[in-house]
């Protein structure tokens, strides 16, 4: 394993802004890893775990420690007519897991298709998207524990999975692999609202196929510039900035009416959430705070196609993205008394 100094870590993310790592490293097996965490405990480095770069924002000054970039690759397969179990390495291309699933006819992840990012990445923020999570299908982990640099097996409960987060997100380990449970000639989940309108203004002649499940949901996605598209700057994003608020049943009565007074034509998203919770549409409140779609901000802004994109429009910085990300927050909790958690993880921040 070589130890690299001063690499530019921009261009490894899709939001393209941020400083260097002082130290970088690429593992390409279980003991690369374990090799990396041991120099940066024995020189007392700061440890950053990155995968494909999606779904984080590095801070102007880079990172002071070693940054990890984990490259463990090969996926196997194993099953019988009814299930089977993919056990993909932490550095596989998420969607390439997903085409490989759904060639094989294996339900279960097919509306989780065009998300980038790693397989890695899938557990720590219980990646989900149009009816489905990660967590319904993994059925353990296979992680080094950073303290002792040990090599474990984490079920499925000891990763304590919840809306958008997990225990793994604590940084106490780091992600090796990852095996799921799919389901073998399933149909695929056809539950959310923009699937479902989909294919009712393309309606078939049977029930969607798994691949037509896919390609229907990279479609939406590239509708909403939620798919890396080369060269299109509605792209050049974290992926969805804010995570969908869940609230309580009154505070969610108090919010549609309040709505209801102040923009009586934009009626409030709200669907069922998790322990009797409400979850509200986090587009919605931005939008109705002002921040409409290809909202500018000098170098940064709202994506054309998506309200929770905030995207670099060329050249700007961590400081830019931060106080963009701010300026919304403040606006949606003044207006409507709810506050937004950003979804992204920030790496060499004081403060975020």
């Amino acid at each position: 394993m070589v130890i690299q100094e001063n690499i530019a870590l921009a261009p490894l993310t899709t939001l393209n802004v941020g400083g260097p790592a002082r130290f970088f490293a690429e593992a390409h097996s279980e003991h690369d890893v374990q090799q990396a965490v041991a120099y940066a405990a024995a020189r007392h480095l700061p440890l950053f775990v990155l995968g494909g770069g999606s779904n984080l924002v590095i801070a102007d000054e880079g990172w002071p420690g070693l940054v990890l970039k984990v490259a463990l690759r090969g996926v196997e397969f194993e099953g019988d007519r009814e299930k089977m179990l993919f056990y993909a390495g932490a550095g596989e291309d998420w969607d390439s897991l997903v085409a490989l699933a759904v060639g094989k006819n294996c339900a279960g992840i097919e509306c989780l298709s065009g998300i980038p990012g790693t397989v890695g990445g899938t557990p720590i923020q219980n990646v989900g998207a149009y009816g489905q999570e990660v967590s319904q299908t993994i059925t353990s982990v296979r992680a080094l524990e950073i303290a002792s640099g040990a090599i474990m097996e984490l079920s499925n409960a000891d990763c304590g999975f919840a809306y958008r987060t997990s225990k793994l997100m604590r940084d106490q380990y780091i992600v090796l692999q990852v095996a799921y449970l799919l389901h073998r000639n399933g149909g695929p989940i056809i539950e959310y609202a923009d699937l479902k309108k989909f294919f009712a203004a393309q309606p078939l002649s049977s029930p969607p196929t798994l691949q037509q499940a896919r390609d229907a949901v990279r479609s939406i996605r590239q509708s909403k510039a939620m798919l890396i598209v080369p060269g299109d700057e509605d792209c050049r994003s974290a992926g969805s900035f804010f995570k969908n608020p869940l609230v309580s049943e009154a505070e969610a009565d108090r919010i549609q009416a309040l709505a209801q007074k102040r923009v009586p034509d934009k009626p409030l998203p709200r669907y069922p959430g998790e322990n009797g919770k409400v979850k509200l549409a986090a587009a919605w409140l931005v939008e109705q705070s002002g921040f409409y779609k290809g909202y500018s901000r000098g170098p940064v802004g709202i994506s054309r196609k998506h309200a929770l994109a905030i995207v670099n429009r060329g050249g700007a910085t961590a400081k830019d993205i931060l106080a963009l990300k701010e300026e919304i927050q403040h606006k949606v909790f003044d207006i409507w008394g709810v506050s937004l958690h950003p979804e992204p993880v920030f790496v060499g921040f004081k403060e975020t």
